[in-house]
């Protein structure tokens, strides 16, 4: 019995692998291998497509703030800006009212010294000398100047006229009757001075006249 067993056994032959099986196989296991890539290289992709859009609402987010920071900046610049405007325009005003008031307070100390003046011409007083001398030294210290008037020439700027002498220099301011200031190139009161006029100028400014006279009569 036993022998007929090992026999029967013996006789069973192993099947070998064919070849149209070996294909199915690696087939099979490249068909896997295939799926498998496809997964890994669609989940990579979704990875990728998920960094990108990440990086690009951070990149978005960073410009915006870059925007806002810049249009901040530029805010406080115009701010800074009309700031320093609005001060200086303060000091300007506030110096020019500082001027105006020390202009009204000279004007009428001005007639003050007239009076010394005209009174140290009769009198010739030393004493009042020196006081005439602190006066202008005062008004000096504040920027008042003397106008320079006699021998130039007239300027309607600087002096004003109030009397013509007939002479050679046309223009030419001859004689003083009333002294003027100015403060930091302002004409606080001009001087009032005679003024030469040639004969051949007064002539003609008669001329002229008698020519308006006439065209009004006609």
């Amino acid at each position: 019995m036993g022998k007929t067993k090992s026999a029967a056994t013996d006789h069973i032959e192993e099947k070998p692998v064919t070849k149209e099986v070996t294909e199915k196989i690696v087939t099979t296991e490249s068909t896997e291998k295939k799926h498998e890539d496809t997964e890994k290289s669609v989940q990579d992709s979704s990875k990728s497509e998920t960094l990108v859009v990440a990086v690009s609402s951070v990149v978005a987010s960073l410009a915006q703030d870059e925007s806002r920071r810049a249009s901040l900046e530029d805010q406080l610049k115009r701010a800074l800006a009309d700031y320093r405007n609005l001060e200086r325009r303060v000091d300007d005003e506030r110096k020019l009212l500082s001027q105006l008031s020390s202009i009204i307070l000279i004007e009428k100390l001005l007639p003050i010294l007239d009076n010394l003046e005209s009174a140290q011409k009769h009198l010739n007083d030393q004493g009042l000398e020196m006081v005439i001398k602190q006066f202008k030294d005062v008004l000096a210290q504040e920027g008042v100047e003397e106008i320079p008037a006699e021998g130039v020439q007239f300027d309607p700027k600087l002096h004003e006229a109030i009397e013509v002498i007939e002479g050679q220099n046309d223009g030419k301011i001859v004689k003083v009757v009333a002294k003027g200031y100015k403060i930091n190139d302002k004409v606080i009161r001009p001087v009032k001075v005679a003024v030469e006029r040639t004969k051949v100028d007064q002539a003609a400014e008669q001329k002229a006249q008698s020519g308006k006279e006439f065209g009004d009569y006609a």
